[in-house]
């Protein structure tokens, strides 16, 4: 059966005899006694080692350093191991005290006597963890990687795969049900001589004979507890990512994250190995997974580097092949800019610039005019959404910054170094902070609320994706039944959830389980006709909850209570929009609202406020009784199920009364004339009484056609308000119009709104069009609901 899980402990993790017995508890209680471990150094020993070599060089006595080296490791066997384990180690700790002082007496090191040097810290890490799993009854073997990895020499050496598999499956066979602890940071020649796999070796290490073995899941065990999202050392509210794709671990790595190093993650591509990054003092808390697929961050991560590399030169040839020949030698750029004149700009890390510089000061690549910088800093965005955050990042740059450069995975700028730590800051709080989360409560689930459903569920996506937030929709509400979701309403099957799993509900009810919802912001869209629910209003804004109003009732309401309403608004920074009150898509408050904003003054409005007035007016031509007519468009669905709502002109009132406030008449509806097309005697009667005796609305509707025909007028219902000599006057009811008239010459079922300004006397603006119907005012609810929600997150 295939091993499943290698281990590896890093310097920092095994830093003294507490950080031994923490990784053995972590090994005993969180694996199993087959896996694989590979070890750094113990603390600080390869600076040691390396510190000795420092002297030997100088010629500077060495043997004391060596000594004090000797007694740490001394010390960790002491207070770890009992005496048989601990003699056993001991004795090997004296050979290899011995050598050392042979390899030190020689005249002069090359470089693999160097490299052996210095492999001593991993040999003592991965011999005494051994040791102290075997004192806990635990079958556990240490092995030498230099007889499991081959590799050829190099800048950095390159691992002859197929015979390091071989190697490395022969070691499992060979050990099977035992821990092989396993030196990190060197591998062998052909000849056996130690090379050292370089910086971030042993991370390298254990991804390499991870992928060698086949084995399934890597844990890097560190002394942080995973990728954060920014570097929680400089951002106070950082978060731990749960899970990061390889190749957005990749970039990351690339673009220097302290915790991810890009040639420890190559080894897993093309494989099934997920590498998981633990903290090694708190092995309980929570972590980061790196999958060999494409599964999303929970956020986006902003990284940085205090300074860079830039060069800057002209080139006269293709700058493809210099790309490719960078990339062939392991040296692909942070970031990349191409200039005016033929200039390209390339940013690396200090590590890679003398190397970079070699090469492009190389002949026959055509590069002139070379010049290096270092005085600018890196701040980078990673995520496999990158694109959506583009904009947001943009925003943020000053005119020093280099414009953004994008790859599939990344946005990067360049800085001046002053600069980085404060622009990190902003953009992880604008681009990678816990997005806004705005819950939307549809009330009113009948034709325009399914209507607007299927709107929002075709715009959602663009919309979050231009307000950098979430959007969703959290509740459904009935006259009766409520369904309120926290993790969000499925959009695909919202209609059979709302029948299945709604319940009755209370308004007391309702605004506690609404207060428990987690979400930034609440927006109500109120896409009914309930008086009811506009006297919840007051309770909706004093619990911070935004309002959408199809409802024309609180926008006509008394005007106490529409004061009320506008006082709670400014004291609570709280909005509520209403468009689709009045004209349902047609942009008439906007209109009004941008005059206003403009510096102009409204004087007038005037015109057809109703669509079912309007196609009865426009049907009408007296060839057969209105009666007949408006019985027709009864059947049609045109008008209310009592089409007195319509004809007796309250609902042209009260739209009026929502436009006279809205341009600053504080007045109430019975201030608005009122002449009915309802006679007084079947106002109040039952609706089958009604429509029995509609015929007695014929003969008033003959004459006023016939006289206003004489005139070579027609008859249309309409609404206005003029301001004269300071006194407001308004009206709602039947007017003889020029045939010529723009109230004459509508689309049935239009609505006309015409406005009279300072600006436009003479040639007033008219706006016109579908005044009603379920997808234009689902419409205008959507456009609402997304304006509040712009005005939301640019708070």
């Amino acid at each position: 059966m295939a091993r499943c899980h290698l281990h590896k402990f890093g310097g920092s993790s095994l830093a003294d005899a507490d950080c031994y017995r923490r990784v053995a508890h972590i090994l005993l209680t969180h694996g199993n006694s087959d896996d694989l471990v590979v070890v750094s150094a113990a603390g600080k020993s390869t600076n040691f080692l390396y510190k000795l070599l420092e002297l030997k060089d100088t010629g500077q006595l060495w043997q004391e350093e060596l000594q004090v080296l000797i007694s740490f490791q001394q010390n960790l066997i002491e207070q770890l191991l009992s005496n048989e384990q601990a003699r056993s180690l001991r004795e090997r700790l004296s050979i290899d005290k011995y050598q050392l002082i042979s390899l030190f007496s020689l005249e002069a090191l090359n470089k693999y006597k160097r490299n052996e040097v210095v492999s001593f810290g991993e040999r003592w890490s991965a011999r005494l963890l051994a040791a102290l799993l075997r004192e806990s009854g635990v079958a556990a073997l240490d092995i030498d990687s230099r007889s499991l990895l081959l590799a050829d020499e190099g800048g950095v050496p390159q691992i002859r795969l197929d015979e390091s598999r071989a190697r490395v499956q022969q070691a499992l066979d060979d050990h099977a049900n035992e821990r092989l602890i396993i030196t990190g940071f060197i591998c062998a020649n052909s000849r056996g001589e130690t090379l050292l796999l370089g910086r971030n070796g042993s991370d390298y290490s254990a991804t390499l004979i991870a992928s060698l073995a086949d084995i399934d899941r890597v844990t890097i065990w560190t002394d942080v507890e995973g990728v954060f999202n920014a570097d929680p050392n400089k951002i106070n509210d950082a978060k731990l990512l749960k899970s990061l794709s390889l190749d957005e671990a990749n970039r990351l790595a690339h673009l220097g994250s302290p915790v991810l190093h890009n040639r420890s993650l190559q080894p897993l591509f093309d494989t099934q190995v997920s590498l998981a990054v633990r903290s090694s003092y708190a092995s309980h808390t929570d972590f980061t997974l790196i999958a060999p697929k494409s599964s999303r961050a929970s956020a986006p991560v902003v990284t940085n580097l205090s300074s860079v590399s830039l060069f800057s030169f002209r080139i006269s040839t293709d700058v493809a092949h210099l790309t490719e020949l960078l990339d062939g030698a392991g040296l692909m750029p942070l970031a990349h800019w191409k200039l005016a004149h033929d200039r390209v700009e390339l940013a690396f890390t200090h590590e890679n610039q003398q190397q970079v510089q070699s090469m492009l000061e190389t002949d026959g690549l055509g590069i002139s005019d070379l010049d290096l910088r270092e005085d600018l800093g890196l701040v980078a965005l990673v995520s496999a959404d990158a694109d959506l955050y583009r904009r947001g990042f943009a925003r943020l740059l000053s005119r020093d910054a280099r414009p953004l450069f994008k790859d599939g995975l990344s946005l990067v700028t360049l800085v001046p170094t002053s600069q980085v730590n404060l622009l990190t800051q902003k953009v992880h709080r604008r681009c990678a902070g816990p997005r806004k989360r705005i819950g939307v409560l549809l009330l009113g689930v009948g034709n325009i609320g399914e209507a607007w459903v299927d709107l929002f569920s075709r715009t959602r996506v663009a919309l979050n994706k231009e307000l950098e937030a979430s959007v969703e929709l959290v509740g459904l509400l009935s006259s009766k039944k409520a369904l309120l979701k926290e993790e969000g309403i499925d959009l695909d099957s919202w209609k059979q959830d709302f029948e299945q799993q709604a319940t009755p509900w209370l308004y007391e009810h309702m605004f506690e389980q609404l207060q428990a919802l987690e979400c930034d912001e609440l927006i109500a869209l109120d896409i009914s006709a309930s008086a009811e629910l506009t006297l919840q209003y007051p309770e909706f804004f004093s619990r911070g909850i935004h309002v959408v109003s199809a409802n024309k009732l609180a926008g006509s309401g008394p005007l106490a209570f529409y004061r009320e309403l506008k006082l709670q608004l400014g004291n609570r920074r709280l909005f509520w929009r209403y468009n689709a009150s009045c004209g349902a898509g047609l942009p008439v408050q906007h209109a009004l609202n941008d005059l206003h904003n403009s510096g102009d003054s409204i004087e007038a409005i005037g015109g057809v406020f109703s669509g079912t007035l309007c196609w009865l007016f426009e049907k009408y031509d007296a060839k057969k009784p209105f009666s007949e007519l408006v019985l027709e468009a009864k059947g049609l669905g045109i008008t209310e199920p009592d089409p007195r709502d319509d004809l007796s002109g309250r609902d042209m009132q009260r739209k009026l009364l929502i436009l006279a406030r809205e341009i600053g008449h504080e007045i109430e509806l019975d201030d608005i004339e009122l002449n009915s097309l309802v006679p007084k005697e079947l106002a109040d009667i039952p609706l089958d009484q009604f429509l029995a005796r509609i015929d007695e609305l014929d003969h008033e509707m003959l004459q006023q056609f016939q006289a206003a025909a004489e005139q070579n007028k027609v008859l249309r219902y309409v609404a206005g308000l003029d301001v004269v000599d300071g006194q407001l006057k308004a009206a709602v009811g039947m007017e003889w119009v020029d045939t010529q008239h723009v109230y004459a010459n509508l689309t049935p079922g239009d609505n006309v709104f015409v406005i009279r300004s300072a600006f436009y006397q003479d040639n007033p603006l008219i706006i016109r069009g579908a005044g009603a119907g379920r997808e234009v005012t689902a419409a205008a609810v959507q456009s609402d609901l997304a304006q509040i929600c712009r005005d939301l997150v640019q708070e």
